[in-house]
């Protein structure tokens, strides 16, 4: 071959290599939020999802070193107990509440109306009863409040709105929840005594999914106020509201860290959800999940050692899938609680 030839040669190589690497190149980001509060995806995912699933922003799955359990805590096995919403008749509409301890015994359904919808539980900060929200009527959900040894349900609002999402705040006396304002056509947050009197809006900016600091002063909630779902936080009287989060796809469900140094939430695309914890100031977020499992609606154990979550690991795909699993906030020691044929999901830790 001449030396012109040979040159042509190494041009049309170079030539076609630059156009691979380009096509190679990693696609933008989808960062259009989804809208609803945490509850199961129906349908299933595409073949892309079940083959490429990817963590937002591709953070790096591994934890940071300040997530590192103490030596004297990583034998620590885990406590307390796990509320969560059970789908036993495998549909919304008629989702109920179930309980087990955090070491996988003890499984048992709370509620007994199988012709209601019950969603959004929480235990108490004594352990000693669980909040949640139940169907009433057409655009009417109450909430309601079961103490566990007597297993008896109270009715504590009378024809509110469609509510959703209760927590009692740290000192027992109050309960933080969610509204939908048909009036101003948002959601809504509100607080109200325990007893379910003196209910008063807390902040004027559409939010759901509300939890309380440890120390009760805060909220921490989901908005799109800013275009896109992300976590704000605010005093209880409504100032010093800022924004914590930026993460894309996000829908709400959080936690704070039992000593308020950090917060686990989730964000994603259908399908493709990783839980997440982050400093209290929304810096550092890593991902907590095992890639790939369509992690949701992280909650920390009472000691903060653990995380509590949703996910579909071994029953990817299938609408029924979900369960509910914990692992160490290093991101080890993933274990499954439930093993059902329906869908577990919402699940909230407490004593």
């Amino acid at each position: 071959m001449n030396k012109r030839g040979l040159i042509f040669l190494t041009t049309s190589l170079l030539f076609i290599l630059a156009c691979n690497a380009s096509a190679a190149s990693t696609p933008e980001l989808n960062l259009l939020a989804t809208l609803s509060a945490s509850t199961p995806r129906s349908g299933k995912p595409t073949a892309a999802a079940v083959l490429t699933p990817t963590s937002a922003f591709n953070f790096p799955t591994s934890i940071p070193s300040t997530f590192s359990a103490p030596t004297s805590a990583s034998t620590m096995q885990p406590k307390g107990q796990i509320v969560f919403t059970c789908q036993i008749y495998k549909t919304q509409g008629v989702d109920q509440i179930c309980i087990v301890n955090a070491d996988g015994t003890g499984f048992r359904r709370l509620t007994t109306d199988d012709g209601k919808k019950h969603y959004y539980p929480s235990l108490a900060p004594d352990g000693k009863s669980v909040v949640y929200a139940a169907f009433r009527e057409a655009n009417i959900f109450e909430i309601y409040e079961m103490h566990l040894a007597a297993a008896a349900a109270t009715q504590l609002t009378n024809k509110l709105g469609n509510l959703n999402a209760p927590e009692i705040s740290p000192d027992g006396k109050f309960i933080v929840f969610k509204m939908w304002n048909p009036k101003l056509n948002k959601d809504i947050m509100e607080i109200m005594e325990r007893n379910g009197k003196n209910v008063e809006r807390f902040t004027k900016i559409a939010g759901w999914d509300p939890t309380w600091s440890p120390d009760g002063q805060s909220i921490l909630f989901a908005s799109d106020v800013g275009g896109t779902v992300q976590l704000y936080s605010s005093l209880l009287d409504g100032t010093n509201l800022h924004r914590i989060s930026a993460l894309p796809s996000m829908r709400g469900r959080s936690d704070w860290s039992p000593d308020g140094k950090y917060i686990a939430t989730y964000a994603g695309e259908a399908w493709k959800h990783e839980a997440y914890i982050m400093d209290a100031n929304g810096l550092n977020a890593r991902v907590i999940s095992p890639v790939g499992g369509n992690s949701q609606g992280p909650s920390f154990s009472p000691d903060g050692q653990w995380i509590a979550f949703t996910a579909y690991f071994d029953h990817y795909g299938d609408e029924n899938g979900c369960e509910i699993y914990i692992l160490r906030v290093d991101g080890s020691d993933l274990r499954r609680l439930t093993n059902n044929d329906y869908c577990d999901y919402q699940p909230r830790w407490g004593p």
